[in-house]
Protein backbone atom coordinates (compact mmCIF):
# COMPACT_ATOMS: atom_id res chain seq x y z
CA UNK A 1 0.00 0.00 0.00
CA UNK A 2 2.55 2.46 0.98
CA UNK A 3 6.24 2.20 -0.29
CA UNK A 4 9.12 4.35 0.45
CA UNK A 5 12.60 3.73 -1.18
CA UNK A 6 16.07 6.17 -0.32
CA UNK A 7 13.70 9.03 0.83
CA UNK A 8 16.28 11.83 1.61
CA UNK A 9 14.65 14.54 3.40
CA UNK A 10 15.66 17.42 5.96
CA UNK A 11 15.32 21.30 6.79
CA UNK A 12 17.52 23.83 5.05
CA UNK A 13 20.86 22.72 4.64
CA UNK A 14 20.19 19.83 7.42
CA UNK A 15 19.52 16.05 6.03
CA UNK A 16 17.86 14.33 8.61
CA UNK A 17 16.46 11.30 6.53
CA UNK A 18 19.88 9.03 4.98
CA UNK A 19 17.96 6.64 2.46
CA UNK A 20 14.98 5.58 4.32
CA UNK A 21 13.37 2.71 2.90
CA UNK A 22 10.35 1.10 4.52
CA UNK A 23 6.65 -0.75 3.74
CA UNK A 24 3.26 -0.82 4.68
CA UNK A 25 0.73 -3.28 3.66
CA UNK A 26 -3.24 -3.02 3.66
CA UNK A 27 -3.96 -3.67 7.00
CA UNK A 28 -0.88 -3.77 8.59
CA UNK A 29 0.50 -1.51 11.75
CA UNK A 30 3.80 -1.03 11.49
CA UNK A 31 5.35 0.50 14.63
CA UNK A 32 8.57 3.06 13.92
CA UNK A 33 10.60 3.06 16.88
CA UNK A 34 13.41 4.78 18.04
CA UNK A 35 15.38 7.69 20.14
CA UNK A 36 14.10 11.48 19.99
CA UNK A 37 16.22 12.88 16.97
CA UNK A 38 16.29 9.29 14.83
CA UNK A 39 14.10 11.13 12.16
CA UNK A 40 10.99 9.29 12.90
CA UNK A 41 8.58 12.30 13.03
CA UNK A 42 10.37 14.06 9.69
CA UNK A 43 9.82 10.83 7.84
CA UNK A 44 5.78 11.24 8.70
CA UNK A 45 6.24 14.82 7.34
CA UNK A 46 7.56 13.62 4.31
CA UNK A 47 5.04 11.07 3.36
CA UNK A 48 2.27 14.22 4.00
CA UNK A 49 4.36 16.66 1.69
CA UNK A 50 5.43 18.45 4.70
CA UNK A 51 9.13 18.47 4.00
CA UNK A 52 11.19 18.96 0.73
CA UNK A 53 12.54 15.28 -0.50
CA UNK A 54 13.82 13.18 -2.72
CA UNK A 55 13.31 9.21 -3.60
CA UNK A 56 10.43 7.68 -3.37
CA UNK A 57 7.18 7.82 -1.59
CA UNK A 58 4.37 5.04 -3.46
CA UNK A 59 0.83 5.42 -2.42
CA UNK A 60 -0.58 2.16 -4.36
CA UNK A 61 1.83 2.16 -7.27
CA UNK A 62 1.84 5.59 -7.58
CA UNK A 63 4.55 7.99 -6.85
CA UNK A 64 3.23 11.15 -4.31
CA UNK A 65 6.50 13.03 -3.69
CA UNK A 66 6.00 16.03 -4.23
CA UNK A 67 2.25 16.32 -3.84
CA UNK A 68 0.73 18.94 -1.61
CA UNK A 69 -0.96 18.03 1.91
CA UNK A 70 -4.59 18.20 1.02
CA UNK A 71 -3.75 15.91 -2.12
CA UNK A 72 -2.28 13.38 -0.05
CA UNK A 73 -4.90 13.38 1.84
CA UNK A 74 -7.41 13.08 -0.01
CA UNK A 75 -5.86 10.42 -1.81
CA UNK A 76 -6.48 8.39 1.25
CA UNK A 77 -4.27 8.92 3.60
CA UNK A 78 -4.58 10.49 7.53
CA UNK A 79 -1.94 12.23 9.77
CA UNK A 80 -2.21 12.91 13.47
CA UNK A 81 1.02 15.25 14.46
CA UNK A 82 2.39 14.81 18.06
CA UNK A 83 1.27 18.37 18.49
CA UNK A 84 -2.65 17.34 18.38
CA UNK A 85 -3.74 20.48 16.03
CA UNK A 86 -6.98 20.56 17.38
CA UNK A 87 -9.01 23.98 16.66
CA UNK A 88 -9.34 25.42 20.00
CA UNK A 89 -12.24 27.66 19.39
CA UNK A 90 -14.25 24.73 18.02
CA UNK A 91 -16.49 22.18 19.61
CA UNK A 92 -15.71 18.37 19.97
CA UNK A 93 -18.86 17.97 17.60
CA UNK A 94 -17.32 20.92 15.25
CA UNK A 95 -13.89 19.19 14.71
CA UNK A 96 -15.35 15.77 13.84
CA UNK A 97 -17.24 17.27 11.18
CA UNK A 98 -13.98 19.10 9.65
CA UNK A 99 -12.42 15.90 9.53
CA UNK A 100 -14.71 15.05 7.22
CA UNK A 101 -13.81 15.18 3.42
CA UNK A 102 -15.98 17.45 1.27
CA UNK A 103 -17.64 16.28 -2.04
CA UNK A 104 -17.13 12.82 -1.00
CA UNK A 105 -20.04 10.22 -0.36
CA UNK A 106 -20.21 9.28 3.24
CA UNK A 107 -16.95 7.09 4.34
CA UNK A 108 -17.09 4.33 7.09
CA UNK A 109 -16.87 6.10 10.06
CA UNK A 110 -19.86 8.77 11.73
CA UNK A 111 -19.35 11.05 14.73
CA UNK A 112 -21.67 8.28 16.29
CA UNK A 113 -19.12 5.80 15.76
CA UNK A 114 -16.40 8.26 17.47
CA UNK A 115 -18.47 8.50 20.43
CA UNK A 116 -18.26 5.08 20.48
CA UNK A 117 -14.69 4.42 20.13
CA UNK A 118 -14.14 7.49 22.92
CA UNK A 119 -17.64 7.77 25.06
CA UNK A 120 -15.70 10.58 27.05
CA UNK A 121 -15.77 12.99 24.02
CA UNK A 122 -19.34 12.67 23.35
CA UNK A 123 -20.03 13.85 27.22
CA UNK A 124 -17.81 16.82 25.92
CA UNK A 125 -19.46 17.17 22.38
CA UNK A 126 -20.74 20.70 22.86
CA UNK A 127 -17.33 21.81 24.78
CA UNK A 128 -14.48 23.96 22.80
CA UNK A 129 -11.59 21.57 22.19
CA UNK A 130 -9.02 24.34 23.59
CA UNK A 131 -10.35 23.65 27.20
CA UNK A 132 -10.00 19.53 27.03
CA UNK A 133 -7.53 17.48 28.44
CA UNK A 134 -4.40 16.96 27.18
CA UNK A 135 -5.70 13.36 26.50
CA UNK A 136 -9.07 14.25 25.72
CA UNK A 137 -7.84 16.56 22.76
CA UNK A 138 -5.26 13.43 21.37
CA UNK A 139 -9.01 11.49 21.59
CA UNK A 140 -10.56 14.10 18.93
CA UNK A 141 -6.98 14.40 16.78
CA UNK A 142 -7.19 10.64 16.21
CA UNK A 143 -10.87 10.92 15.92
CA UNK A 144 -11.31 13.83 13.47
CA UNK A 145 -8.31 12.32 11.29
CA UNK A 146 -10.79 8.92 10.93
CA UNK A 147 -13.69 10.86 9.72
CA UNK A 148 -11.57 11.72 6.89
CA UNK A 149 -12.04 7.72 5.85
CA UNK A 150 -8.21 7.06 5.61
CA UNK A 151 -7.34 3.88 4.03
CA UNK A 152 -3.61 4.63 6.06
CA UNK A 153 -3.36 7.03 8.96
CA UNK A 154 0.28 8.19 10.26
CA UNK A 155 -0.01 8.73 13.89
CA UNK A 156 3.03 10.46 15.37
CA UNK A 157 3.52 9.75 19.45
CA UNK A 158 -0.32 9.23 20.09
CA UNK A 159 0.33 8.22 23.51
CA UNK A 160 3.12 11.23 24.86
CA UNK A 161 1.90 12.24 28.28
CA UNK A 162 -0.95 10.51 28.54
CA UNK A 163 -2.07 8.43 31.90
CA UNK A 164 -1.96 4.66 31.67
CA UNK A 165 -5.70 3.92 30.84
CA UNK A 166 -5.62 6.68 28.29
CA UNK A 167 -2.77 4.72 26.92
CA UNK A 168 -4.62 1.77 27.01
CA UNK A 169 -7.58 3.63 25.00
CA UNK A 170 -5.90 4.80 22.23
CA UNK A 171 -3.93 1.16 22.35
CA UNK A 172 -7.44 -0.30 21.34
CA UNK A 173 -8.31 2.14 19.36
CA UNK A 174 -5.30 1.30 17.08
CA UNK A 175 -6.88 -2.24 17.08
CA UNK A 176 -9.83 -1.63 16.17
CA UNK A 177 -8.75 0.20 13.15
CA UNK A 178 -7.03 -2.89 12.39
CA UNK A 179 -10.61 -4.75 12.99
CA UNK A 180 -11.39 -2.32 9.66
CA UNK A 181 -8.77 -2.32 7.60
CA UNK A 182 -7.12 0.72 7.86
CA UNK A 183 -3.23 0.57 7.95
CA UNK A 184 -0.90 2.44 10.36
CA UNK A 185 2.47 4.11 10.48
CA UNK A 186 2.69 4.47 14.23
CA UNK A 187 5.44 6.83 15.65
CA UNK A 188 5.79 5.40 18.99
CA UNK A 189 8.40 5.94 22.16
CA UNK A 190 6.56 3.16 24.59
CA UNK A 191 7.81 -0.19 23.62
CA UNK A 192 5.27 -1.62 25.24
CA UNK A 193 2.16 -0.33 22.85
CA UNK A 194 4.41 -1.44 19.85
CA UNK A 195 4.26 -4.42 21.05
CA UNK A 196 0.84 -4.71 21.99
CA UNK A 197 -0.68 -3.34 18.74
CA UNK A 198 1.80 -3.56 15.81
CA UNK A 199 2.66 -6.13 13.15
CA UNK A 200 5.30 -5.27 12.64
CA UNK A 201 8.40 -2.93 14.00
CA UNK A 202 10.76 -0.58 12.13
CA UNK A 203 13.84 1.15 14.42
CA UNK A 204 15.43 4.12 12.80
CA UNK A 205 18.45 5.78 14.19
CA UNK A 206 20.49 8.47 12.35
CA UNK A 207 18.23 9.08 9.32
CA UNK A 208 18.02 5.43 8.09
CA UNK A 209 15.75 2.43 9.31
CA UNK A 210 18.44 0.36 11.08
CA UNK A 211 16.15 -3.24 11.67
CA UNK A 212 12.90 -4.51 10.75
CA UNK A 213 11.12 -7.62 12.27
CA UNK A 214 7.98 -8.92 14.13
CA UNK A 215 7.18 -8.00 17.86
CA UNK A 216 8.47 -10.87 19.32
CA UNK A 217 11.71 -10.47 17.70
CA UNK A 218 11.96 -7.19 19.06
CA UNK A 219 10.78 -8.20 22.81
CA UNK A 220 13.53 -11.15 22.69
CA UNK A 221 16.29 -8.84 21.57
CA UNK A 222 17.68 -6.68 24.44
CA UNK A 223 20.86 -5.25 22.59
CA UNK A 224 18.95 -3.55 19.83
CA UNK A 225 16.94 -1.88 22.32
CA UNK A 226 19.85 -0.66 24.16
CA UNK A 227 21.57 0.77 21.70
CA UNK A 228 18.66 2.09 19.32
CA UNK A 229 15.62 2.59 21.66
CA UNK A 230 15.09 5.14 24.79
CA UNK A 231 14.02 1.81 27.05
Amino acid sequence: MLSIQNLTAGYGQSQVLQGVTLHIAPGEIVALLGRNGSGRSTLARAVMGQVAAQGYIGWRGQNILGKMTFEIARLGIGYVPERRDVFAELTVAQNLLLGQKPGQPAGRWSVADMFGLFPQLQLRYAVAAGVLSGGEQQMLALCRTLMGDPDLIVIDEPTEGLAPLLVEAVANFLCILKTHGVSVLLIEQKLNVALQVADRCAVMGHGRVVWTGSPAEMQRNAPLQQEWLQV
